[in-house]
Order: C-alpha cells, then sequence, then structure tokens
C-alpha cells in the first residue's frame, strides 16, 4: 500500500553522471520533476549534484553545454547514481570508464542507467546476472553483447539496486515512482498535475489503478464545485465503499482526503501565481467562505492564506529551490 504523506527526513542524494551528446529532454525530464517535488513539499526533499568524467562541461546531443558541480572521482556517496549517456556510447566504453563506474557504484545505494546507461554500466559489469532495459534503438545489440544480462523491452525495470531506463518519456515515470517513494503520494499527485494534467497520454497511466484516475479526473473537474464522494462514486459506476477501498490502496488515503488535497493544491498554486483576492480563491476552490479556506490551509500549511502568499512572493524573488541543478552555459 502507497504512503499518503512521508515524515520529515534528510534529503534523498543523488549524482547524475553526464556523458557528453547526453539527451537535454532526459536530463530536464529528470530534474524538472525532483525540483517541483521539492517545490510542492515546501522542502528539500531531494538534493542533487551533475558530475562529469573529468569536471569540464558536458555537451549534449544538441550543442547545449552544462557546467558540472565536478568530476565523478570527487562524488560523494549518495542514494542514487544516474548515468545518464544517449548518443556515442560506444566511443565512451572505455577502461577508464568502466574503472570511474565501478568505483563510483560503491558509493551509490542504487544505481540507475538512463537511455544508453546501461550500455556502459552492463561493460562495468554492474549488471551481471540481472535484468535490464535502455533505449530501443540498442535492444538487440544490446542482448547480443552482454550475454549475462536479461534485457527487458520495458520503459523501467528494476532488479535489485539496479534500476534501468528506456529514455526521455519513461524517464517521467521512473521520478514520479521517486517522489511517491520519498516524498509520498501527495506530492506525486501535485507533481503530475504540474506536467501532465490535460494530457491525452500521461506518461504514468499505465503505473495507476483505472478507478482510481477516473476519479482524480471527476475530482480535477470539479474543484469550484465540489462532487458528494457519492456522486463521483455512481459517475464511475461503483459503490462508495468499493472507491474508498481503491484509493487508500492506491494512494494511501481514502477519497475524501484526495479531494481536499487537491482544492487546496490549486488555492496555494492560485496565491503564488495571480493576484486574486483570498475571497475569489476560495470560490474558484470550492470553499463557502474566506474563513472556511483559511481554517482549511491553517490545518495543511500551518499559515493563513495572506501569509502564504507573502512567503511565496519571497521565494519566487530569492529562486531557491534547493541545491537543484548547475546552470547551463
Amino acid at each position: 500500500m502507497q504512503k499518503w504523506t512521508k515524515p520529515g527526513a534528510p534529503p534523498t542524494r543523488i549524482a547524475f553522471l553526464l556523458f557528453d551528446r547526453f539527451s537535454n529532454l532526459c536530463l530536464a525530464n529528470c530534474l524538472e520533476p525532483l525540483r517541483a517535488a521539492n517545490a510542492v513539499s515546501r522542502a528539500s526533499v531531494f538534493d542533487w549534484q551533475i558530475l562529469t568524467m573529468t569536471g569540464d562541461a558536458a555537451d549534449s546531443s544538441s550543442g547545449m553545454q552544462v557546467l558540472p558541480h565536478g568530476p565523478a572521482a570527487a562524488m560523494e556517496r549518495c542514494d542514487y547514481l544516474f548515468v545518464l549517456a544517449s548518443y556515442g556510447h560506444v566511443a565512451h566504453d572505455t577502461s577508464r570508464t568502466r574503472q570511474t563506474l565501478r568505483s563510483a557504484a560503491k558509493k551509490a545505494r542504487v544505481l540507475v542507467g538512463m537511455d544508453t546507461g546501461p550500455w556502459l554500466l552492463a561493460s562495468a559489469g554492474l549488471l551481471g546476472g540481472r535484468r535490464a532495459t535502455l533505449h530501443w534503438d540498442l535492444q538487440d545489440a544490446f542482448a547480443e553483447r552482454f550475454l549475462d544480462v536479461d534485457v527487458e523491452r520495458s520503459r523501467v525495470t528494476r532488479d535489485g539496486p539496479v534500476i534501468t531506463c528506456a529514455g526521455a518519456m519513461s524517464a517521467i515515470d521512473l521520478m514520479m515512482d521517486l517522489i511517491a517513494q520519498h516524498a509520498g503520494m501527495a506530492a506525486r499527485l501535485d507533481v503530475e498535475d504540474q506536467f501532465m494534467h490535460g494530457s491525452d497520454t500521461p506518461a504514468t497511466a499505465p503505473q495507476s489503478d483505472l478507478l482510481v484516475r477516473r476519479a482524480l479526473e471527476q475530482m480535477r473537474a470539479h474543484v469550484e464545485r465540489p462532487l458528494p464522494l457519492g456522486a463521483i462514486a455512481r459517475r464511475l459506476g461503483c459503490q462508495p465503499r468499493t472507491l474508498d477501498r481503491h484509493f487508500r490502496r492506491d494512494l494511501g488515503a481514502p477519497p475524501g482526503t484526495v479531494y481536499r488535497h487537491l482544492r487546496l493544491s490549486e488555492a496555494r498554486k492560485l496565491l503564488d501565481s495571480t493576484s486574486l483576492g483570498i475571497a475569489e480563491i476560495a470560490v474558484r476552490c470550492g470553499y463557502e467562505s474566506p474563513a472556511a479556506l483559511a481554517r482549511a490551509m491553517r490545518l495543511r500549511y500551518g499559515a493563513a492564506p495572506t501569509r502564504l502568499r507573502s512567503e511565496g512572493a519571497v521565494a519566487s524573488r530569492v529562486g531557491a529551490n534547493g541545491t537543484g541543478a548547475p546552470p547551463a552555459r
């Protein structure tokens, strides 16, 4: 069963090791969900650094350079080591790379190979006897080259302390799962709402309970005028207790808690991103009065809407969101 929220804990530490000609999209689909998770959690749930083999800037496949925090040799112990390579993986597969990866792997609890990164991990002897996936174009060649690895045609494959990911769009699946694991399903829902709300093909759809997904669609479509839970159940052709059971199993919370969370998250976004008055925000989020919204926000956020708005304005000016990625140049 999923956990709706997670208690406060030290940040989950992630190292990204980039190889030249890496995919911008793959990196962004990893970093942006982490940034958003920190933002919606109002805490540094994730802390990350970017590394390259030498500490010099990495050139992406589109020519953009990313300045790392340092070289791979300076990597500290972390929870996850992401190895991100895309084009030119054969040129990167050198004895130096293999030795670096073996040394770095000893400092990480979990290894993550992205795109063609699994090829480099396998060449370093770090995938032997395990199941793995990688970019679709290379799966046949990979299976012929690494006979001791069981290749799967999947978006994300987990085998013990090793995760492999097929590419940029699959990266969102993986990051959403990590957010749920380390920040809770409430944070995951908020991040999904930022990245995939309204999408016809949400990246995480295959992993979610169909009844829960359809109920969430109803809830998101009726924020201003909330539907009774019984009405949502009738629209979905099920009993309220069935809906409750699915929500508790899939999200770790009853549907009423989730619905209230979605409405308050929308109120918080309106506070941070618009100049609407508190009374208007209350109406838009289904509260009968500004006082009712203020009570609900104090319970969730520990402060009144006016204070939350001023705190949001200060945070946006400062631009702080944890360690974050270094600037591109």
